[in-house]
């Protein structure tokens, strides 16, 4: 009777364990139904403190999950591919990861994110924000108190909303300067400079750079797009010299500006020339093409291409590129690309447009952190202007532009690890 008892309870739970050995499979090629809210579920993951693998260069960047019904009842109710793969099927995962220009990191930890943006956003829109908000990944927000009060301090990663650092409100001058929100904008800056107690918006912004880049030196990880990633370095770069016009504050730019620029003291960008006339839509010529060219620039059929790297050797890029296509389309913004004779030579380019100057999507290290700058406005709008709708994600569950900021939101959350043979 006893014997009869451990054979029926070996029938019953001989399924469970080969059950719970089983692994849940998030595909990320072209059999992906939402690839972005893919991301939240890997998110959703690890905040539940479960470990994720990262496949990377496997159908995409595929994420490999332990079981568990909750996780693919989620996937279920965002709409996200998953496959149920056996004990056997995973091992014939890893074999054809250790056989090809494959690999896996292990996603450990949900990262805190924080968004650096104006409490009350104007007329456009943040792809970064629009693209956690989408994929349902949590964030916060602060703006210039919170970063002078030290507040990034709290946070994993950091993306920078479409600022300028250098004081010039966006070089919308011309365009833009009777319109009520730049005047309102302006107002607000001024105000908020005063009483933080510096005597202009211009040295306040520089100084909350300057901040950030402490927090990246310090091990943070920094995403920006647009126009805040040349804005950023060249406030860097004049950290102790007036660019900014007196329509901005009432007092002339440094007549020598440009030669007492200090490109050691930038994170991308190097060799750079300045553009001081406040009637010019662009910041330097870093950008190209050049923003105020915005109408004849670029064409909406122009696509950017992402370098493969070695996924063994270069896991960071190889992270920070995985996509299901290996061409991206274009988008424009105030800054669209980077122009390569300026990028450091520690700098590593990701994407580019092949054959030309343009560069789209670069990344390197500061101390004992991490940038990554991204040119664009919005992935799925390529040409946005200030007073456009916000675009629907759901129209784009699948967008590869999207796919590469989702990469780096879930970048600070990876440890190389070799796996047990």
């Amino acid at each position: 009777m006893r014997r009869l008892f451990v054979i029926l309870l070996l029938i019953v739970l001989l399924p469970l364990s080969l059950f719970a050995q089983q692994k849940l499979l998030i595909p990320m090629d072209l059999s992906q139904t939402d690839h972005l809210k893919a991301y939240g579920v890997a998110y959703w993951t690890l905040k539940q403190q479960i470990n994720v693998e990262w496949l990377l260069n496997y159908r995409g960047g595929s994420f490999l999950i332990d079981y568990h019904d909750g996780i693919a009842r989620e996937c279920r109710v965002r709409g996200v591919t998953f496959e149920t793969v056996s004990p056997g099927q995973v091992t014939q995962i890893y074999s054809t990861i250790d056989q090809n220009n494959m690999d896996m990191v292990l996603l450990e930890k949900a990262p805190k994110i924080a968004i650096y943006t104006p409490p009350n956003k104007r007329p456009w829109d943040d792809a970064v924000t629009m693209a956690l908000t989408y994929a349902e990944i949590d964030y916060e927000t602060l703006w210039d108190e919170g970063v002078l009060d030290g507040e990034l301090s709290e946070y994993d990663w950091l993306h920078l909303h479409h600022e300028d650092f250098t004081g010039q409100y966006g070089k919308f001058y011309k365009n833009y300067h009777t319109a009520p929100w730049y005047i309102q904008q302006q107002i607000e800056y001024e105000n908020m400079a005063e009483r933080l107690g510096f005597p202009s918006v211009q040295v306040q912004k520089k100084t909350v750079a300057a901040r950030i880049k402490e927090y990246v030196v310090q091990g943070g990880f920094l995403f920006a797009m647009c126009s805040a990633t040349d804005a950023f370095d060249i406030a860097l770069s004049a950290q102790n010299v007036d660019i900014a016009a007196s329509v901005y504050d009432g007092t002339p730019a440094d007549p020598n500006a440009q030669q007492k620029l200090d490109f050691s003291r930038t994170f991308a960008f190097e060799g750079f020339h300045l553009e001081m006339d406040p009637l010019v839509y662009e910041y330097s010529d870093i950008d190209i093409p050049p923003s105020y060219s915005a109408p004849i620039r670029g064409a909406e059929g122009d696509y950017f291409s992402l370098f493969e790297f070695s996924a063994k050797y270069d896991p960071v890029p190889t992270m920070l590129t995985q996509n299901h296509v290996a061409v991206v389309k274009d988008f424009m913004g105030q800054t669209t690309s980077f122009n390569r004779k300026f990028i450091k030579d520690d700098v590593v380019i990701m994407g580019e447009f092949e054959g030309t100057q343009r560069v789209k999507y670069i990344h390197g290290n500061a101390g004992k952190g991490t940038f990554t700058f991204y040119g664009g406005h919005d992935p799925e709008d390529f040409q946005h202007f200030v007073g456009d709708p916000p675009t629907q994600l759901s129209l784009h569950k699948n967008s590869p532009g999207y796919r590469l900021i989702l990469n780096n939101v879930l970048f600070p959350a990876a440890k190389k690890q070799k796996r047990k043979t």
